[in-house]
């Protein structure tokens, strides 16, 4: 996860004392760690950013005073992130990545040998350097991989001038907090826009912020109700990352017109929810991982962790069933 679009608060890992620090998860609950050492630390244009490493979670970055990726679970957030939509298209040559500047999102785009190009827009040349400087095993050679584009600047500005469509979109942006880089990325002005440039077929998915029983109303619902108003069908999930405090939620967007739409419309089930576990068994997913000769290369997903994270709990199914808000430019919603 990092920024895709412009400027943040003065925000920092919040010190407790010379050996710890405390990151907020709710306004009545904080995570505290023993953090070991702190090798970067400084403002950007955009934010404040810093490369921590703490006990229980090794290397993370934090941006604005949140964890954005720690070396402990950043594998589930990301293969979470990129391989449902991957493998749901039956042939992903093109894919755009909104943020993403560890360069772990492309890390696992890429690993798929149907992608011909990849795009990722990043606003933050900062975060993007120092991740590949102290972070490197996050990229883990997609830097150098003659498919991957990048360019540094606002996400969506970029997409507008960009005459390409693609078959997969990814938003792997800064959560949406008040003043933050990225609040414009999960409105509902972006997603009308942003299905003008899928091709026939193609999916978007977006991380959508907390989504435990605790917190999945704090924006993971508003962000599955405002794609609902675009796409006709979005799929909620969601991911034990420990780093972040919380289970972390995605929701994944696609047309009647696709292929995973098509599916799910013969599907039993009453919900999105339903649907997706109806057909997509955990046999089915894992001949998707392997027909794509993902076998062994991934450290978390597989087909029954893929019915784990689509079989959300029933309380977040219902907050996300009752949600009524909408974000919109004019009326944004904001986390923690």
């Amino acid at each position: 996860m990092a920024a895709a679009s412009a400027a943040a608060p003065d925000s920092e890992v919040v010190m407790t004392s010379g050996f710890w620090f405390r990151e907020e998860v709710t306004e009545d609950m904080s995570v505290t760690m023993r953090l070991k050492n702190i090798t970067f630390d400084a403002k950007s244009e955009f934010q404040r950013a810093q490369i921590v490493e703490t006990a229980p979670f090794g290397k993370t970055l934090v941006l604005d005073g949140k964890s954005q990726s720690a070396k402990f679970d950043e594998p589930v957030y990301h293969e979470s992130l990129v391989h449902p939509a991957l493998l749901m298209h039956p042939n992903p040559k093109s894919v755009y990545i909104g943020g993403g500047g560890e360069g772990a999102t492309a890390r696992e785009i890429l690993r798929h040998k149907t992608v011909e190009k990849c795009v990722m827009v990043d606003i933050d040349e900062v975060v993007c350097n120092i991740c590949k400087e102290q972070m490197p095993e996050w990229g883990a050679g997609a830097w150098d991989d003659a498919r991957f584009e990048v360019h540094f600047e606002d996400a969506k500005a970029y997409l507008e001038k960009d005459e390409r469509k693609y078959d997969v979109i990814i938003m792997d942006i800064a959560d949406p907090i008040e003043a933050g880089p990225g609040i414009v990325l999960y409105t509902q002005e972006f997603y009308k826009f942003a299905v003008t440039k899928l091709n026939p077929g193609g999916i978007l998915v977006t991380q959508s912020g907390p989504g435990s029983v605790l917190n999945a109303d704090e924006c993971f619902a508003c962000i599955n109700q405002t794609l609902r108003t675009v796409f006709d069908f979005v799929v909620p999930y969601t991911s034990d990352v420990p780093s972040f405090g919380s289970n972390w939620a995605f929701n994944m967007a696609f047309n009647k017109d696709s292929d995973i739409g098509a599916k799910l419309e013969a599907a039993a089930g009453a919900s999105p929810s339903a649907k997706m576990l109806s057909a997509m068994t955990p046999a089915v997913f894992d001949d998707a991982i392997a027909a794509r000769g993902l076998t062994g290369d991934l450290k978390f997903l597989d087909g029954i962790s893929a019915a784990g994270i689509f079989g959300v709990p029933r309380p977040v199914r219902d907050t996300i069933e009752a949600e009524t808000r909408v974000m919109t430019v004019a009326n944004p919603v904001f986390m923690h």
